[in-house]
């Protein structure tokens, strides 16, 4: 099993910047891929951004040039930094686990973004 613990999140105005953290505990695996959904009111959860325990990392169109996702391997934490925030980003965002040997995956239990026009 594995736990995820998540944290950031908040209100900020149209343009603001938010810092979203994400740390895995329980059978971690050293293969692993960690991420960001998120999911908007009457709508289906959505890729945001991932990245794999070496570092390779896959963003939506929605999220290139404004998020960054990074991670420090050692403490099994993801970081998803939203830069240019705007309105339609406004959803919860899941962080997103999942270990080799990828048989299951793992969901944090959602933290709230709101983006004022």
């Amino acid at each position: 099993q594995v736990q995820l613990a998540e944290s950031g999140g908040g209100l900020v105005q149209t343009g603001g910047s938010l810092r979203l953290s994400c740390t895995a505990s329980g059978s971690t695996a050293r293969d692993n891929v960690m991420g960001w959904y998120r999911q908007a009111p009457g709508k289906q959860r959505e890729l945001v951004a991932t990245i794999t325990s070496r570092g390779t990392t896959n963003y939506a169109d929605s999220a290139k040039g404004r998020f960054t996702i990074s991670r420090d391997n050692a403490k099994n934490t993801v970081n998803l930094q939203m830069n240019s925030l705007k309105p339609e980003d406004t959803a919860v965002y899941y962080c997103y686990f999942v270990p080799s040997p990828w048989r299951s995956n793992y969901w944090g239990q959602g933290t709230q973004v709101t983006v004022s026009s």
